[in-house]
């Protein structure tokens, strides 16, 4: 019986089914709140366990048996609640995620439907300690479009520079495509480790005749052109240039709206440090 006494007395882990969190049960002697040092040791190996990067928050919950009064189990819960705190404190786990202390008073059990009372009182005089995890970061593997240079980008996503258009026949930057381009350099000096490809597009000619000419060089090169005016215009604002390159796809790439869509610039992830 007194071997039976401390197994109950050790420090378990129950695991849910659910990945994102942990349930550890934290046992007490009969009337007491302070643990002894082999309660301590184990707990200080479960607190190992936890990897606190992934930690989103803590909770920790103090009971007692039914035996005493109600103020005073009230009282013994909430110290022992605060034992267990005190401790993962000390052991290094951050106050911020510890989001709820508290002492719950006893649990109540029927006598007459229990085949071994002190063994059930003992489970009750506990702390429980629930650990929640943050959801897992799933990355992707599959490229996407969108609008913003993000962070978390992988090869082969593409931004669509959605304010950033040309005049028809022109590759010169307007002054509100400068100042989209001047938030996409903000972006590329936080994220220094993304290379990328600029490519320009063109819309409104024949499906035979691949590209268009530019009026200002009267040349067949209007893609090309203005992939290259956005990728001086980043250089100009200190992005690295061998970061950048550029290339004109024509009108190989209609995104099927309007035309004025047609005649844009598009930047693609081509590499990640």
């Amino acid at each position: 019986m007194r071997s039976l006494k401390y197994l109950f007395l050790l420090i378990f882990m129950t695991s849910f089914a659910q990945e994102d969190e942990i349930l550890q049960s934290i046992y007490f002697d009969f009337d007491k709140f302070d643990l002894r040092k082999d309660q301590q040791k184990e707990l200080q190996k479960f607190i190992k366990t936890i990897d606190t990067s992934i930690v989103e928050s803590i909770q920790i919950s103090g009971y007692c048996d039914d035996r005493g009064k109600d103020a005073y189990n009230f009282d013994l819960s909430t110290k022992r609640a605060n034992t267990i705190k005190d401790t993962l404190l000390l052991n290094g786990i951050k106050s911020k995620i510890i989001v709820s202390i508290q002492g719950k008073g006893s649990i109540m059990i029927d006598e007459d439907l229990e085949s071994n009372v002190p063994e059930v009182r003992s489970k009750n005089r506990r702390v429980d300690v629930l650990v929640n995890f943050k959801p897992p970061i799933v990355k992707r593997t599959k490229p996407e479009n969108y609008t913003v240079l993000r962070k978390d980008v992988i090869v082969g996503d593409k931004i669509t520079l959605d304010k950033v258009f040309f005049d028809r026949g022109s590759s010169r930057l307007t002054t509100s495509a400068k100042k989209e381009l001047d938030k996409i350099a903000i972006r590329m000096h936080r994220f220094p480790k993304i290379e990328l490809e600029v490519q320009g597009h063109i819309c409104c000619t024949p499906s035979y005749q691949k590209e268009a000419v530019d009026k200002d060089t009267k040349k067949r090169e209007l893609s090309v052109n203005r992939a290259k005016a956005v990728y001086k215009y980043l250089i100009s604002r200190r992005v690295n240039e061998k970061r950048l390159i550029y290339n004109g796809y024509g009108n190989t790439q209609p995104l099927g709206g309007s035309t004025d869509q047609d005649r844009r610039v598009e930047l693609v992830i081509t590499k990640i440090e």
